[in-house]
């Protein structure tokens, strides 16, 4: 039996997945960052006995744990890039990062309301210059984690190649991203909370503060939460992509598309299953030759039907 040499028809599912992201590098950094703040606060918290601190050192800790389930996300992704087990390569690892983020993030949310709430009842007596020390050197430690983790300058930087037509695509770097602003948002709130009820004794700023802070974030919770299951459920991507494929095809006046699925594999990166009704069809690569090279597109199928009622 003759073998055919199948090899150029051939070709890998990485899609990129297999280099380094941009985000990569900077979520290690602020993780090896916020894990270093955190057992400064614990130990000097039991050392000194200082409630405040070992209370901000457990709070970053939970910060952390998200941090190291990005990080570990960005691994992953790397190293089974070439597992052929994944259909289209491990892009979704990415979404998936996010989407865990976004679920803790919420929770966070959750557990700051609460304890708001429950000081608004029943207030608790407060050290403030030692509550506001501790806030400070939170907010200089989550303000440098918010430049590293920068989602413009991060993404603006990057070295990956490829066509990115929304930059905050990079779920899980975004899910980081949020984590330390959150906590920069709470040691702003918690300053300014603090200096309030010290000098002019409102104390209920303090929880008020907190059930602001809380509400902030659960809306960049749900944000993340709605963008990263729309993409792990592969809900159809973007109506513009979709648009600009049926004018490249259906530009000769002879071709329609009948069905297209558009769904997204990884950060920016799309595949689709287009199915073509023609009176004179041509070869599918004809079709995927007319689709511009900027869509995102790493993996295109196309089906080629002639008209029933066409002339022969």
């Amino acid at each position: 039996m003759h073998q055919t040499n199948i090899q150029p028809w051939q070709h890998a599912h990485t899609f990129g997945q297999d280099q380094k992201r941009a985000g990569e590098r900077r979520t290690v950094i602020v993780t090896v960052l916020t894990a270093v703040m955190m057992l400064v606060e614990i130990v000097a918290g039991i050392a000194f006995g200082s409630m405040a601190l070992l209370a901000d050192g457990l709070h970053m800790a939970s910060h952390a744990t998200a941090l190291c389930i990005n990080a570990f996300a960005y691994v992953y992704a790397r190293h089974h890039s070439r597992d052929k087990r994944f259909s289209f390569g491990t892009g979704k690892v990415n979404t998936l990062g996010g989407f865990t983020g976004a679920v803790l993030l919420g929770f966070f949310a959750l557990f700051m309301a609460w304890e708001s709430i429950k000081r608004m009842v029943s207030p608790v007596a407060i050290e403030f210059n030692q509550a506001i020390f501790v806030a400070v050197i939170g907010l200089v430690v989550n303000g440098v984690s918010v430049l590293v983790l920068d989602v413009k300058r991060t993404n603006h930087h990057h070295g990956e190649g490829g066509h990115h037509h929304d930059h905050s695509h990079d779920h899980n770097l975004r899910s980081a991203y949020f984590h330390v602003l959150a906590d920069a948002l709470t040691s702003v709130l918690a300053i300014f909370a603090l200096l309030t009820a010290k000098y002019l004794g409102l104390i209920w700023m303090d929880p008020l503060m907190g059930i602001v802070g809380a509400v902030l974030v659960s809306r960049w919770a749900w944000r993340l939460l709605r963008e990263t299951s729309y993409i792990l459920l592969d809900r159809e991507g973007p109506e513009s992509i979709q648009r600009k494929i049926k004018e490249n095809i259906e530009k000769d006046g002879d071709s329609r598309i009948t069905d297209l699925h558009l769904w997204s594999v990884g950060p920016d990166i799309y595949s689709a299953i287009i199915s073509v009704v023609a009176s004179h069809p041509l070869e599918p690569e004809h079709y995927k030759r007319l689709i511009s090279s900027d869509l995102g597109l790493v993996h295109i199928t196309v089906e080629v039907c002639k008209c029933k009622d066409s002339s022969n």
